[in-house]
């Protein structure tokens, strides 16, 4: 009897140390397995380099949906333009959630400079834009905007509407046997650029500085406009002296003062347009 129970012991004792052996091993292949699962794909294009002040001072890496400041320097050459490679799936959100490609970042083709000072009276907005005060101007005038960059080109004279049609007179001077004498004053800090219609070709005059027209015949149109494209108040000033006047021309930011022409008509009544 002792004989039959010893082996049977034996493997009953062997039997309880595999399962034990098992038991224990169990949680170290657990570990095991979970150490070896692969860990999240890292986003090679991380929100931050769409928010603030990343998305204005650093480059995005290649593949990834350029920010403001890779945008400003694709546009200036420095940078090649890369499309990204990323799918629509894995595009990063920028700030407020939206896609970094979406139209919320997007360039805007008219942008709000253009109808602040100095550059809502000096430049054209681009086609397709709410005009500014510039382009109201070359609208008003029949010049078509787009043929204007960044100063307006010189103004054609225009005769003057029947008298009955006329508007006031902006001055009155005495003619010297039908002549003029006109000094130009300008009191700008741009240079001006005029011309004697049918007497001289367009000169330019710098800012703070004069010039004198002499022995003019009227009627006489004199047309200026400023290099820079700003606007022109123009005063005129005639002289106690028979047949000399001056037309001084200052800065101004009122459309409704800018003026472009001034004709001495031959009995001496002086327009502004």
């Amino acid at each position: 009897m002792n004989k039959n129970q010893q082996p049977t012991r034996k493997y009953t004792g062997l039997f309880g140390v595999i399962c034990s052996g098992l038991l224990i091993g169990a949680p170290l292949i657990s570990t095991r397995v979970v150490a070896q699962q692969p860990t999240s794909q890292v986003n090679p294009c991380p929100s931050i380099y769409y928010e603030e002040p990343h998305n204005n001072r650093v480059v995005v890496p290649q593949g990834c949906p350029p920010n403001a400041f890779t945008r400003k320097l694709q546009a200036e050459g420095r940078l090649p333009v890369v499309p990204p490679t990323l799918p629509p799936s894995e595009m990063p959100l920028g700030v407020g959630g939206e896609a970094p490609d979406s139209d919320t970042l997007a360039l805007n083709p008219c942008p709000g400079i253009y109808y602040e000072e100095p550059y809502n009276t000096r430049n054209v907005v681009p086609p397709g834009c709410p005009p500014n005060a510039m382009t109201q101007q070359l609208l008003v005038q029949g010049i078509p905007p787009e043929s204007a960059v960044l100063a307006r080109p010189p103004m054609i004279a225009i005769e003057p509407p029947p008298s009955e049609e006329q508007q006031p007179p902006s001055a009155e001077i005495s003619l010297a046997n039908g002549m003029v004498e006109i000094t130009l004053v300008n009191d700008t800090g741009a240079n001006i650029t005029y011309e004697v219609i049918g007497d001289t070709p367009p000169r330019s005059l710098e800012g703070q500085s004069e010039v004198t027209l002499q022995d003019l015949a009227a009627p006489v149109t004199v047309t200026f406009f400023r290099e820079d494209g700003g606007l022109l108040e123009v005063t005129p000033e005639p002289s106690r002296k028979e047949g000399v006047m001056q037309l001084t021309f200052n800065e101004t930011t009122d459309l409704g003062e800018d003026k472009n022409t001034v004709r001495i008509q031959d009995d001496g009544t002086v327009m502004l347009n």
